[in-house]
């Protein structure tokens, strides 16, 4: 943490509250919130899928095999449950979180765990949670971003741990 300035961190929206997740409710996490601003860090909001050019709510999507890697790839896909093609839109996502980061001099960021764009240790593939990243995050670290997943939902007085964002 600077003195002078405060450290800016990619957060996932609907982290923060935003109801941007794909069934248009949000993962308000009032205890990211409480750490982050003990940190001295300061939030910069972000949901990839909305950034690709998905609507919210939007159906539910997932790595079609391999994961996150083969789509960056070009081996694998994201589909809808449907079976319609957004890989497009969760790559232009991905991007523009590096894009973003890049703009305000970001460095470390904090994901929304189990999204098939914000993952860190687990995401869905074929359907399935497995472990490993999602598209932004893979995307992210590729780039040296240091992401953290955060699971959400965790009010500040229900968590005992001084850092339980992981």
């Amino acid at each position: 943490m600077s003195a002078e300035r405060p450290e800016p961190v990619l957060v996932s929206a609907c982290l923060l509250g935003r109801a941007c997740r794909y069934d248009g409710r949000d993962n308000a996490d009032h205890e990211l919130t409480a750490e982050l601003a003990r940190r001295g860090q300061v939030a910069v909001p972000f949901c990839p899928e909305e950034a690709g050019g998905l609507a919210t709510p939007r159906p539910p999507a997932w790595i079609t095999a391999e994961g996150a890697a083969a789509v960056l790839d070009g081996k694998a896909a994201v589909r809808t449950e449907k079976g319609a093609d957004v890989t497009a839109a969760f790559l232009a996502g991905a991007r523009a979180a590096l894009d973003t980061c890049n703009a305000h001099g970001i460095r470390r960021a904090y994901a929304k765990e189990r999204s098939p764009s914000c993952g860190v240790a687990n995401t869905h593939v074929g359907g399935q949670l497995v472990d490993g990243p999602g598209i932004t995050t893979a995307f992210l670290q590729r780039a040296g971003i240091e992401v953290k997943g955060v699971e959400g939902r965790r009010n500040q007085s229900s968590s005992s741990s001084s850092d339980s964002a992981r």
